[in-house]
């Protein structure tokens, strides 16, 4: 079975959310912990959360990702925008337990001129010093297209952050289509070889979910814009191919695209019957 879904709205709370994947066909779910600008999250109403978890139950929905704010930026020059990625992470990870085993991704951030090499042990500090080995949640590094200063343009920055943090084993990656093929990784003509790279660099036993989405750059362009899925420059049938691959096909798919909910029914439509059962 095809593990699919989308970016969905938190702001009506935890059972809305369940309520808008059940609606639309999804079967896993990406949100955002708070404003994707950052700010005070909401706090958690334990009521909410114990309905939602027995609303997921019932309808089989699983693999919630949370999304970190897009100012978290954990490598910033700034000690006071590294402090609020700090306090972020950690308040996030901590509001996650209230739902177990879920997954945090983030992205790894800019180094904002200070150089790679320090960017990465930035972020490495950052996450020793957040994450905690009681955790269940899982932390998923994005890759990342490589516009500006970004860290995770490629697979060897994301293997040198894993190699600095204590608790590897709570660690992953999420990759990114758009992303990656925007960072000059050819998964439309040379997949096989992209996913041999990873295993060798990183290991796909890290891979632990896809965004997937389509591209309105063309390959190596290194500037993240995503396209509906069929629309841009990986086009529908590579995409198809990166669901129905053998060593991908098991993991939880969750679009990006610039769609409402609508749209995202038919792609997810879409893309459960161009899904090959085993």
């Amino acid at each position: 079975m095809l593990k699919i879904g989308c970016h969905l709205s938190s702001s009506k709370g935890y059972l809305a959310m369940g309520k808008d994947a059940a609606g639309i066909g999804a079967n896993v779910f990406q949100f955002f912990t708070r404003n994707p600008r950052g700010g005070k999250a909401k706090e958690i109403n334990e009521e909410d959360v114990k309905k939602f978890l027995t609303f997921t139950k019932e309808h089989g929905i699983t693999d919630f990702l949370a999304h970190a704010p897009y100012t978290l930026n954990a490598c910033a020059a700034d000690e006071r925008i590294r402090e609020f990625a700090r306090e972020t992470f950690a308040d996030d990870l901590q509001r996650l337990e209230y739902t177990p085993g879920s997954m945090y991704n983030f992205h790894p951030g800019s180094h904002v001129g200070q150089g790679v090499e320090k960017g990465i042990q930035y972020i490495a500090d950052t996450l020793n010093s957040v994450m905690k080995p009681q955790q269940s949640t899982t932390v998923l590094l994005e890759t990342m297209a490589g516009k500006g200063s970004e860290i995770g343009r490629s697979f060897e920055e994301l293997q040198s952050i894993i190699e600095k943090v204590t608790l590897q084993e709570k660690l992953g990656i999420c990759l990114d289509t758009c992303h990656i093929f925007d960072g000059g990784y050819d998964i439309v003509e040379h997949l096989d070889d992209v996913l041999m790279e990873f295993d060798q660099v990183i290991g796909l036993d890290r891979l632990k979910a896809i965004h997937l989405n389509d591209s309105m750059n063309t390959l190596g362009s290194h500037k993240d814009r995503h396209a509906k899925i069929g629309e841009g420059n990986i086009g529908k049938e590579a995409l198809v191919r990166v669901i129905n691959h053998p060593r991908l096909r098991n993991l939880p798919f969750y679009l990006e695209t610039p769609n409402e909910l609508p749209g995202y029914a038919a792609e997810i439509a879409m893309l459960k019957a161009a899904y090959k059962e085993e």
